[in-house]
């Protein structure tokens, strides 16, 4: 996206300022722009509002927050080379539920995930306390609803997570722990009053609006909330779920793409008739970059894409993945495996020995060799523009097919709705576009199944499977048992306890 490359280079700075002071709990700041920095005019103020929003695109892309939202899923596999490449035991105790305290990985992700809410909460209280504040409601709003979204990962990851809302934490008063059905209660209350000062994607220019959130971005993100608030609190809300996407499906502004790669095409973007929401992305302006291709392909695709880099072979998907597509789901064909070709579809791709690349399925999950790893081309890189490994297409958060898929969900376990419509039919329509056989009856599994191939490695899996129980009772390969029902949520990174005391580790976890 290339509308805000300004607001964006400016904003890497002030990011830069923010982001190092708020890691640690015991830290008197969650972010280094105070309340008395104020901001004049709305430009200025956009500025630091698009910083939060890069915070947050962390989520979507190939750090430890979107990490930890897809390993341990029948989806997403990081095995280690026999070349030596790759290896992690922090990631391997992921991908086979045995997650301890002292893991890295989600500790990292834990301080990226508070970098957010800290940046949002330095951000938020230096607008608010803007002389020219009362010409700054939307901006306010943008903030409350990017600040909600960071604690919905932290509430989804971590549950019991502490709620702070200031920008400058008392060292001597540090917070505890906010119980699960708290923080979702927050976040919904934020969210909903977010809404009231956000403008409609009925009511902006697209164009020159894009990316930034609408009020429907953010019932979008309701939506995910309800679909799992059973999980989060105890209570479902099935029938809230379902108003949500009526709001958006309501505005008749939204449709499917003609093929689900057309989301991911840096040359769609804020022409997509699909995107509810996203992260701009300009690497060439210093505004954030797309790695998606550098840390999944093949070397080889070097060659195939003619990239002007090598890709490093890391991130790869399952056979149990690759089995829930039928040969003629156009799917399908996003996920490299078997004999790889050119793009002409003819030409062997071969290594220097004459030997064609054969992708198999991860054999070690420790060793595995070159051609081990099915490969999700999620961002494709025909017609991308590359600064280096970086590429350009912006970051998916959320999609009309996630919105059709929910709807079906939420009434498939007995929510109502003021737009009639039926689960088979919504399934159906997600389906028809990637020409799958259309099912003539439901069943739940079948709508676990269809999100798993349509919204593959956008970071719900993790999330679904909890919500359908396959997380805890599903067996695949290198997750061979079943797993207690504790995993549900991580848990709390022992750094960050031993930083703040206060902090009580999530039950079934090692308290050191």
């Amino acid at each position: 996206m290339k509308i805000y490359n300004i607001k964006l280079i400016l904003c890497s700075f002030i990011v830069s300022l923010c982001l190092p002071g708020c890691t640690n709990l015991d830290e008197e700041s969650f972010g280094s722009l105070s309340p008395d920095t104020y901001y004049n005019n709305e430009a200025e103020a956009l500025s630091s509002v698009v910083g939060v929003y890069q915070s947050l695109s962390q989520v979507a892309h190939i750090g430890d927050p979107w990490r930890i939202a897809e390993f341990g899923t029948d989806e997403f596999i990081v095995p280690g080379r026999a070349s030596g490449g790759w290896f992690d035991q922090n990631q391997i105790e992921i991908i086979t539920h045995t997650v301890t305290p002292a893991n890295a990985t989600c500790g990292r992700a834990w301080k990226n995930i508070f970098q957010e809410i800290g940046t949002a909460n330095a951000v938020l209280e230096s607008l608010q306390a803007s002389p020219n504040s009362a010409n700054l409601k939307g901006l306010i709003a943008e903030v409350r609803a990017l600040r909600a979204y960071g604690y919905f990962y932290a509430m989804d990851f971590w549950g019991n997570v502490p709620l702070v809302t200031v920008a400058r934490i008392d060292p001597n008063n540090l917070p505890g722990n906010t119980p699960r059905k708290d923080v979702f209660t927050f976040i919904e209350t934020e969210m909903l009053a977010a809404i009231q000062d956000l403008p409609s994607i009925t009511t902006v220019n697209k164009a020159s609006y894009y990316p930034r959130f609408t009020k429907e971005a953010i019932y979008g993100a309701l939506a995910t909330m309800y679909l799992n608030a059973e999980v989060y609190t105890g209570t479902p809300k099935w029938t809230e779920a379902v108003a949500m996407c009526d709001k958006i499906i309501s505005t008749n502004k939204y449709s499917l793409e003609a093929a689900v790669v057309d989301n991911f095409k840096s040359t769609n973007e804020q022409n997509s008739k699909e995107i509810i929401s996203s992260f701009s992305i300009s690497p060439a302006q210093n505004a954030g970059n797309n790695q998606f291709i550098l840390y999944t392909q093949n070397g080889l695709d070097k060659l195939k894409y003619n990239l002007p880099f090598t890709p490093a072979n890391g991130y790869s998907t399952y056979q149990e993945a690759l089995d829930r597509y039928q040969n003629q789901d156009v799917r399908k064909s996003l996920i490299e495996y078997g004999p790889q070709y050119y793009l002409d579809g003819v030409t062997p791709l071969k290594y220097p020995n004459g030997t064609q690349l054969n992708i198999i399925a991860v054999q070690s999950l420790i060793s595995a060799e070159d051609n081990e790893g099915y490969k999700v081309l999620k961002y494709t890189p025909i017609g991308t523009s590359w600064s280096g490994f970086n590429a350009d297409n912006d970051l998916v958060l959320m999609r009309y097919a996630d919105i059709l898929l929910i709807k079906a969900e939420a009434l498939f376990r007995g929510g109502t709705t003021t737009i009639a419509d039926t689960p088979l039919n919504l399934v159906n329509t997600v389906r028809g576009r990637s020409n799958a056989s259309l099912l003539s009856s439901l069943t739940l599994k079948n709508i676990e199944d269809e999100r798993a191939r349509e919204l593959i490695w956008e970071g719900h899996r993790r999330r679904d499977m909890i919500r359908f129980g396959t997380y805890f009772t599903g067996t695949w390969a290198f997750k061979t048992t079943q797993t207690a029902t504790f995993r549900g949520i991580y848990p709390i990174p022992q750094e960050q306890r031993t930083a703040n005391p206060k902090l009580e580790q999530n039950p079934g976890y090692p308290l050191n």
